[in-house]
């Protein structure tokens, strides 16, 4: 399931776009080829796969480039925090593949502004100028969205699709072989996972800190009970993986 491929094409206005629905076209780090495997080659998968080649075949602009960008920065042993979102940014040229990320150059969205006073409030670090997190996919930060498409100017319109699914798997295979990873989830969607991540790091004897507040969007990230704004969970994180021999930087 690696190799560069056509995935990263561009759309007529110059935005970068899905161009192709086989996920032999979007490289990944092979560490993760056994989950996705058993997806591609199962009913959900195919019936995936079938749904975004009709939707590429009406001309559908499907963002981002390669669906599944997080798992080429980020290998399964690597993995130290998983962020988990919701799905992708709508808009041209913000969405590349890391849940709350934006390519450089894209304005800074609502919520990652929010990530980002948090941030500074927290650590103490200056507010980053621009929107991508790829530093941090690169140490060991999975920035996994449970949904991995989106259509041009429709949220959420790939909900259901199948994707969930293979998100769960890919949930799943991180506690089940992490041996101490810190679980950020903001909102009640990352939230509804919980019990999954508890459960398989439990039976698999591996340490799982799950940390939970409201969703850094701003209708929820100041609101009670559990405020985004003030959870502190970027210095509760550091210093629950350094108690373990893990280093963590949130710089950007």
């Amino acid at each position: 399931m690696t190799g560069p491929g056509t995935a990263d094409l561009f759309a007529q206005d110059g935005a970068p776009r899905l161009t192709s629905s086989s996920p032999r076209q979007w490289a990944v780090d092979p560490s993760w080829d056994a989950v996705l495997a058993s997806f591609w080659q199962g009913d959900v998968g195919r019936d995936l796969q079938a749904r975004l080649e009709a939707r590429l075949a009406q001309g559908a602009l499907i963002y981002p480039p390669n669906p599944l960008r997080a798992l080429a920065l980020t290998p399964l042993a690597s993995v130290r925090v998983l962020i988990l979102g919701q799905d992708p940014y709508h808009g041209p040229g913000q969405a590349h593949g890391l849940a709350f990320s934006v390519t450089p150059g894209v304005r800074v969205p609502p919520s990652l502004r929010n990530i980002f006073k948090e941030l500074h409030r927290d650590l103490g670090q200056p507010v980053p100028t621009q929107g991508c997190l790829e530093p941090w996919a690169a140490r060991g930060v999975l920035l996994l969205n449970t949904c991995l498409t989106v259509e041009d100017g429709q949220a959420a319109s790939h909900a259901g699709w199948g994707w969930e699914v293979l998100t769960d798997a890919l949930v799943e295979a991180v506690a089940a072989t992490a041996p101490a990873c810190v679980y950020l989830l903001w909102g009640s969607h990352a939230q509804s996972k919980a019990s999954r991540i508890e459960v398989c790091a439990r039976s698999h004897s591996q340490e799982a800190l799950l940390l939970q507040s409201n969703h850094p969007s701003p209708l929820s990230a100041a609101r009670g009970p559990t405020p985004f704004l003030g959870n502190r969970h970027f210095s509760l994180a550091r210093d629950w993986l350094a108690d373990r021999g893990h280093r963590l930087q949130w710089t950007l």
